[in-house]
């Protein structure tokens, strides 16, 4: 597994699991300008990407989504450019942060976007969307269920994680 697939992986792994054994606190770990911007905790901006919330379903099948796309975007897409691969990834986190922060502050919307203090997810699909539109022709089954092409993928798996309990 290549380096920057691995480090990700097992960061999440193991941020989980922690806050799941209570050695780790969820409340040190979410998304709040706030407390970035006023008490310097720089580590939130990061940690909000490492957490994703209960181990359940929908945490495996993103760890197995983490694992099987961001390994392919790195092997494939980035081979020999491992730099490149991790500044998609901070430039993705950078958006997906903007977004969260900007859209906190636009009235009649701020109350939905304050909702949002793990990115974990978003990031994970980040990810699947840049793999999909890089290989849009492939077949692909979703639990043997149906079969689509490789561009549908994040709508599907979007459809999936709301069934399961997920927020859109």
């Amino acid at each position: 597994m290549p380096i920057i697939t691995r480090s990700y992986l097992t960061a999440a792994v193991v941020t989980t699991i922690g806050c799941s054994l209570e050695i780790i606190s969820p409340y040190h770990l979410y998304l709040n300008p706030k407390l970035v911007v006023k008490q310097y905790q720089f580590w939130r901006v990061i940690t909000n990407f490492l957490y994703f919330r209960k181990m359940d379903l929908d945490f495996m099948f993103h760890m197995f989504f983490l694992a099987r796309y961001c390994k392919l975007l790195e092997e494939n897409s980035f081979r020999g450019r491992t730099a490149d691969f991790f500044y998609m990834l901070l430039f993705g986190a950078s958006v997906l942060t903007g977004i969260v922060l900007i859209g906190g502050m636009i009235p009649y919307l701020s109350a939905s976007f304050a909702k949002i203090i793990f990115l974990s997810n978003s990031l994970t699909f980040m990810m699947v969307y840049v793999w999909s539109k890089q290989n849009p022709f492939i077949h692909m089954s979703f639990l043997g269920l149906f079969t689509f092409t490789a561009a549908y993928l994040p709508w599907v798996l979007l459809g999936f994680s709301v069934l399961v309990g997920a927020s859109g």
